[in-house]
């Protein structure tokens, strides 16, 4: 049993990390900020489930999965609350979202 622990557990941390690398490569490639802000709150959020899903298995029941567990509640709390801000700070500055730069992009540029 405590083998399929190690390896569910395993396989969660990696897929976590995994989410958390494509977000990154999001960041460098995207064109603006708000569809980087949409490639980091999404990799954050499934990274860090699956993170911390794996760090739960591991930890079993004890004090270790209940500060876990709240700092889980911290930052799927705080993530959109950050994004939300920089998003507002962006517009406010006057960033314009990049839509229907594409030609082909299903829609007539205005």
């Amino acid at each position: 049993m405590a083998l399929l622990i190690d390896i569910v557990s395993w396989l969660l941390v990696v897929g976590g990390s995994l989410f958390y690398l494509i977000g990154g490569i999001g960041l460098y490639r995207m064109p603006d900020v708000f569809t980087r802000m949409h490639a980091h709150s999404v990799s954050e959020t499934l990274g860090a489930g699956a993170l911390f899903a794996g760090m739960l298995l591991q930890a079993g029941w004890s004090l270790v999965a209940l500060k876990l567990v709240i700092l889980f509640a911290v930052i799927i709390y705080t993530g959109p609350v950050a994004t939300h801000a920089v998003a507002r700070a962006a517009r406010f500055a006057g960033v314009e979202p990049m839509l229907n730069s594409h030609k082909g992009a299903g829609g007539s540029k205005r």
